[in-house]
């Protein structure tokens, strides 16, 4: 089932899409130009032109904290973890500029009120973007309130810098590291463990107990949430998720958001063909990108990375959570978004398509359009669906 929705101005964002599209051009080529052939593993996540926001660990920002974390000592992926104040509706946790953090630092308990998890990956064709960027720092705070939910932004690996499969990689370590801290919450939890008290997450992140995730999050109700890009990443995770099934517990992934995917194939659709030039990201850029990312002996339009069709050879569609796509009018990629989720809809999964007219790419998320009638009813129509799996417990699939 295909819903639209009420068109709006859209000179502004043309002319945004534009600018965009002639600045990411130059990037892209410079990155092509420049790159070296040597491998680093380590990576980066972000790029020095990137407009970022520094971390606020209180709530006087929006009612949203937030803290960065870096969870992979052999590697740059990173966390940003925001956390609406509705958790402390039934907390004695620290509040505003106390604690070691300088905000928010609640004492472990089993009576704290708990949250789902929306584990959040930015767009930015693979090659830009980042968890703390302005736009998707913006974009998180406004899910996390219209959800009542924790989002865990993931910082993944960028590429040229580090080519597939290290961003799907990053991808399935974060869950793991939310599975993993789950654990350790429950080793600790009956002691009454008071967080403030120098048990803090270590500058890696990666073994010791992190203080929001162990109070407030509840994994048994996990969303994964992908933007551009990071749709394929979202979706090659929740693959995983599936094929690991009871390994991951207590994480469960009980739905996933594809905001226009960026799915490309070697026989064009025809929106392909149709809005090959479309604005923001043109199809010629995002052969430029997929170049970038996929190592020079798999570069192939239909890579399982790249086509979502063939990515699920090896999970079975059915066995897929409910999953929901946003696609925008003028975005070349949509046919081919729309095709996978009519394929999920075959095999009974609950997989709407919202197709918002007169809308581009990342009409929802870029950090120019993000205060646009639009952007802001998509952000409360996305939170209306979730809020369907994310309050229910124990939400089964076949896993």
């Amino acid at each position: 089932m295909i819903f639209f929705f009420i068109k709006m101005p859209s000179v502004s964002v043309k002319f945004y899409s534009l600018l965009h599209k002639f600045i990411l051009k130059r990037q892209l080529q410079t990155l092509t130009e420049t790159h070296t052939k040597s491998p680093n593993y380590f990576g980066v996540v972000s790029r020095p032109d990137e407009s970022v926001v520094p971390a606020n660990p209180s709530f006087s920002q929006d009612g949203v904290a937030t803290k960065d974390i870096h969870i992979d000592p052999l590697t740059s992926l990173s966390l940003r973890i925001f956390l609406p104040d509705s958790v402390l509706a039934d907390s004695r946790g620290l509040k505003h500029g106390d604690g070691v953090y300088g905000g928010y630092a609640p004492i472990l308990r089993d009576n704290l009120r708990k949250l789902p998890v929306i584990v959040q990956f930015h767009g930015g064709g693979f090659v830009t973007g980042s968890s703390d960027s302005l736009g998707n720092d913006l974009f998180c705070r406004r899910i996390a309130k219209a959800c009542d939910a924790i989002v865990v932004a993931v910082g993944y690996r960028l590429a040229p810098e580090s080519k597939y499969p290290a961003a799907f990689d990053d991808g399935v370590e974060a869950l793991n590291w939310l599975a993993k801290q789950a654990n350790l919450a429950e080793c600790r939890i009956s002691g009454g463990v008071d967080l403030r008290r120098g048990q803090i997450v270590d500058g890696f992140g990666s073994s010791m107990i992190e203080p929001w995730i162990a109070a407030h999050a509840d994994l048994s109700r996990c969303v994964l949430l992908g933007v551009s890009s990071g749709s394929n990443i979202a979706n090659y995770v929740t693959q995983r998720a599936v094929e690991a099934g009871n390994l991951l517990d207590p994480v469960r992934v009980v739905a996933q958001v594809l905001m226009y995917p960026f799915v490309i194939g070697s026989t064009p659709t025809k929106s392909e063909i149709m809005l090959a030039n479309s604005y923001l990201y043109d199809r010629t850029m995002a052969i430029l990108a997929w170049k970038l990312l996929l190592p020079d002996d798999q570069f192939n339009l239909d890579h399982p990375a790249a086509n979502p069709l063939l990515s699920a050879t090896k999970v079975p569609l059915k066995h897929m959570p409910p999953t929901l796509t946003i696609v925008a009018e003028h975005d070349w990629m949509r046919d081919r978004a729309i095709a996978y989720s009519q394929e999920l809809r075959k095999v009974n999964v609950d997989a709407p398509v919202y197709d918002y007219k007169d809308a581009v790419h990342e009409f929802a998320t870029f950090e120019m359009f993000l205060k646009t009638p639009k952007a802001q009813a998509c952000a409360e129509d996305i939170a209306i669906w979730v809020k369907k799996y994310i309050s229910l417990r124990g939400l089964e699939f076949s896993y």
